[in-house]
């Protein structure tokens, strides 16, 4: 079976054009493009591994937004409906780094659900509530690093690999 190809719009590497691709393609190039962020401040497939039952399973995130080196937005690209994996992109936000990544985005590249990542309040719906690089500038001013409470850890693990078996060992 031959898989058909990519460029990858952020690091310039063929990759097979399976799943979500797609949406990840569009949304890739919609914050460089429409919301103002270098490609250098979006890192792709940022690894995972969480543990469950004493096991480690690896995955990725799909894409961290940083601004000025600091991780401002974890986001899932899907095929699907985007409600239903917000819960996993909350999880992945919490997970990923030693701080909590500030927001959690689930977007299909045509809309997207924001959270809230610390509190898992959702801010708002629709592309045009992704904020901006000027306006994730301001906001990380106003934001202080915080820390997962670790009694939180494990459970949050289950969560992420619960909504992300799709994903383990791509």
């Amino acid at each position: 079976m031959i898989l058909d190809q990519v460029t990858d719009y952020i690091t310039g590497k063929e990759i097979d054009n399976v799943g979500a691709e797609a949406s990840r393609q569009i949304f890739e190039k919609f914050l460089v493009e429409t919301k103002g962020y270098a490609k250098s401040d979006i890192l792709v497939d940022v690894p995972l591994t969480v543990q469950f039952k004493g096991e480690d399973y690896p995955s990725v995130i799909d894409l961290i937004v940083s601004v000025e080196d600091r991780p401002f937005m974890a986001i899932t690209c899907v095929a699907g409906s985007i409600g239903s994996y917000e819960r996993e992109i909350l999880a992945g936000a919490r997970l990923v780094y030693d701080h909590i990544v500030p927001f959690a985005v689930s977007t299909d590249a045509r809309d997207a659900i924001i959270k809230d990542a610390c509190t898992g309040d959702t801010i708002g719906q629709g592309l045009d509530v992704v904020p901006d690089h000027s306006q994730a500038k301001e906001q990380l001013k106003k934001i202080e690093a915080t820390l997962l409470d670790p009694g939180k850890r494990s459970g949050e693990m289950i969560i992420y690999r619960s909504f992300n078996l799709e994903k383990v060992n791509k």
